[in-house]
């Protein structure tokens, strides 16, 4: 076995973000780039000889290239066994679920997530812990530390391996075991789900359409949905392709416009649904009807009784800050507590490994539960069949009627990509100097409640995160919330959160932007956003 030592020189932007280290594809081709962050996730993992180690990643440009990489590098550095997605491929849910189910050390994920992909796309990698979950800050901060004085990586000299072949190899004295990356992941939707009670609604005209936007769900979806509840010919880009077929995998109404307008045509299927780049987003359409990612999360908390795998009830239930408070009603009313946490899928891991919290969501089209420890767009799709076919409405019957009951929460996110970064991080940092004192002023018909920069205090090991996004909240349960996305690579994103509570049935069926405009103009006033971005409108509004 011939084991290589490099010498190389620090790379000074390697801090991990809210989802690991996302960089153009032209960065991680940087010789020695992706090599250091590697060495840096292996020297800081106590422990990690001979352990069993999950990897695979969406498929995007540079993923096998990536893979080929790593293992040569588990191998140098003692890993015990690797189990690796044929082809390169698996979603992150289905990673969670393998580290879990195998009892694995962790897991290394090659993922973007909804980020271009291609040559001149963006590539990412992540490590996530033995739970199946994101690690916690105090891996990835371990990890950045060693990133930046890290002076040698370890490599094995080899050819590389096939991946397209389920087989058991060596590689030096590393077992790699090439498995298949959608059977672990759909038995442990069976588990969770009617399936049977699904294929009857299907086989009763039922007529569906999920759209992989050619990024990894594309075999999880014809497995699950075409195979195994006979709908076929319902999955909508399935083939996974490196550049993701030239679309932006980003499951919302400006880039799943193939689902779209299948969805709003006049002969709309009954029910629609996209998947991103690495599995784990979603969003649901019903015929001619959008249903908002945070009253999807409400929906399924409020019927989550209806679907096998969560009969019993729930612990819990958590939801990221500027996720629509919507699911808060409904906890209220189930008699359960209802975390706020910051943006990222981390923060939901240790609520769930404590029975604290049973399902989770953020607006940013992610759903979960503690089935795995990632989100999973898949597994939201699924929960939403079930409860369908139980319930034999309309997904546009079933969220009226949850607004009669809990109120409607018109809600909104304005996104401003690829804006300036000094000029929007000077736009947080004004309206952080304005908090001060803002609790009672008044803004036209609205009077500030409180102003605040979030912090959250986890209730499991009392770790504090401070600076998670501004919150102006009103007395009459209104709220605008300002945050800068960690999950870009490109200058900043400006991200505003409109929300206006309305518990009037006869006012529910308001168009979203006209519903929300006094508080969207209210949000330009305050924080004067035109004139930092110097942009005219949002980039994307969903």
């Amino acid at each position: 076995m011939n084991i290589r030592t490099v010498s190389t020189t620090p790379f000074s932007d390697q801090k991990p973000g809210t989802s690991g280290l996302r960089k153009s594809v032209t960065v991680f081709q940087t010789p020695h780039y992706l090599e250091n962050f590697v060495q840096s996730i292996f020297d800081s993992l106590d422990g990690c000889e001979g352990q069993t180690i999950v990897l695979g990643g969406d498929g995007r440009y540079y993923n096998r290239q990536a893979i080929q990489i790593i293992l040569k590098m588990a191998a140098a550095n003692g890993i015990g066994r690797i189990l690796v997605g044929k082809g390169g491929i698996m979603s992150t849910p289905a990673a969670s679920a393998i580290i879990r189910q195998y009892k694995a050390y962790g897991g290394i994920i090659l993922s973007a997530s909804h980020n271009p992909g291609g040559p001149q796309g963006d590539f990412g990698i992540k490590y996530n812990i033995t739970s199946g979950g994101p690690a916690p800050e105090k891996v990835t901060e371990a990890i950045f530390e060693r990133s930046k004085v890290i002076n040698r990586y370890k490599i094995l000299e080899a050819d590389d391996l096939n991946l397209d072949k389920l087989t058991v190899t060596r590689l030096g004295e590393m077992s790699v075991e090439v498995i298949d990356p959608v059977e672990p992941y759909a038995r442990l939707m069976e588990s969770l789900f009617d399936f049977e009670r699904i294929r009857q609604l299907i086989k009763h005209d039922f007529k569906l359409c999920v759209d992989s936007m050619h990024a990894v769900t594309g075999p999880y979806a014809k497995d699950i949905f075409e195979k195994r509840l006979g709908a076929a010919g319902s999955v909508l880009n399935g083939e996974p392709l490196e550049d993701f077929g030239g679309g932006h995998p980003d499951p919302n109404l400006v880039y799943a416009h193939d689902l779209v307008e299948i969805m709003f045509a006049n002969d709309a299927p009954d029910f629609g649904a996209a998947s991103d780049g690495d599995g784990d987003r979603n969003m649901v359409l019903g015929n001619n009807f959008f249903v908002t990612p945070s009253d999807s999360l409400a929906v399924l908390t409020a019927n989550a009784t209806l679907v096998p795998g969560y009969k019993t009830g729930l612990s819990g239930v958590a939801r990221s800050m500027p996720t629509s408070e919507a699911v808060d009603r409904v906890a209220e009313k189930l008699g359960i507590t209802c975390y706020e946490t910051p943006t990222g899928w981390k923060f939901f891991g240790n609520l769930l490994d404590a029975n604290k919290a049973t399902l989770c969501g953020e607006e940013s089209f992610g759903t979960g539960s503690n089935h795995v420890r990632e989100k999973d767009g898949l597994w939201a799709v699924l929960f939403w069949l079930n409860i369908l076919a139980v319930k034999g409405e309309s997904v546009e019957a079933i969220v009226k009627d949850h607004w009669k009951t809990y109120g409607r929460n018109y809600y909104s996110r304005h996104d401003y990509e690829e804006v300036d970064k000094e000029r929007a991080t000077e736009l947080m940092d004004r309206l952080g100097g304005m908090l001060d004192g803002m609790a009672g002023k008044k803004f036209a018909n609205y009077e500030v409640k409180y102003a605040d920069d979030f912090s959250y205090s986890d209730p499991v090991d009392h770790s504090v995160s401070k600076n998670q996004g501004i919150r102006i909240g009103f007395t009459d349960g209104s709220r605008i919330v300002f945050r800068l996305s960690g999950t870009g690579t490109k200058g900043a994103t400006l991200r505003l959160y409109v929300e206006s509570y309305e518990p009037d049935a006869n006012k529910h069926n308001l168009e979203t932007q006209a519903a929300l405009k006094p508080l969207i103009d209210l949000a330009q006033e305050i924080a004067q956003i035109k004139e930092y971005t110097q942009r005219d409108e949002p980039t994307v509004i969903t």
